[in-house]
């Protein structure tokens, strides 16, 4: 049986969730030039892939996290996945939103949550880990033992890795950045000698020279 890492990096790769562009970096929020690009969004129109990936999650949720009581999405990318792996293993499901609503009953968590109850928050991608520890904060704060995230994909960058183990926080991601430039090169998205460069990206994203390809 092909191992879910490598299943879920192709199928990302496939549909162009996960796209790499080494030679025409993309430019992130923050300013930061990537040769990466990530939706994973779009699992969401492959109905293959979403099976993939949902059925991936619920088998990771039920090894790594057996006490699950409940499942908690991040706003937005992490809702439907936490809505469609709950429905899988027959679990309740929320989201906590970025912030309180300014209206009604002015919640940042969506759904019931009993003070005690254990979470895993399932999450579509970690780069940084800043969004991912705020909406674990806000779930302890509320009063539920957080046992961890679910996620679809890990970029492995120390800063969030550092961020996560700050905080107490494990992480457990169905592929991730090292995989998914492996697979990359073996089905010929990308040249095999681009995998180092993507790697001196993942080490240091603030440094541009594997840009022009001199790491």
């Amino acid at each position: 049986m092909e191992n879910i890492s490598h299943l879920i990096a192709k199928d990302l790769l496939k549909i162009k969730a996960v796209f790499f562009r080494p030679e025409e970096p993309f430019t992130w929020a923050s300013g930061i030039k990537s040769p990466v690009y990530c939706d994973n969004r779009l699992t969401l129109t492959a109905p293959e892939v979403r099976t993939d990936v949902e059925n991936a999650l619920a088998e990771t949720i039920r090894r790594e996290y057996p006490e699950a009581e409940v499942l908690m999405g991040t706003s937005t990318a992490g809702i439907a996945h936490a809505a469609i792996t709950g429905h899988i293993m027959g679990l309740p499901m929320g989201y906590v939103r970025s912030g309180s609503k300014d209206h009604g009953r002015q919640n940042q968590i969506e759904g019931r949550l009993e003070k005690g109850q254990k979470v895993v928050v399932v999450e579509d991608l970690i780069s940084t880990g800043g969004s991912a520890v705020e909406v674990v904060n806000v779930l302890r704060e509320a009063g539920a033992e957080v046992l961890g995230i679910a996620s679809i994909f890990t970029y492995g960058m120390q800063k969030g890795l550092d961020r996560l183990a700050a905080a107490g926080v494990k992480n457990v991601s169905l592929t991730s950045f090292d995989v998914i430039a492996q697979v990359a090169a073996e089905e010929n998205y990308i040249k095999s000698e681009d995998i180092s460069r993507l790697i001196a990206f993942r080490d240091n994203p603030s440094d541009e020279s594997w840009i022009g390809g001199s790491k």
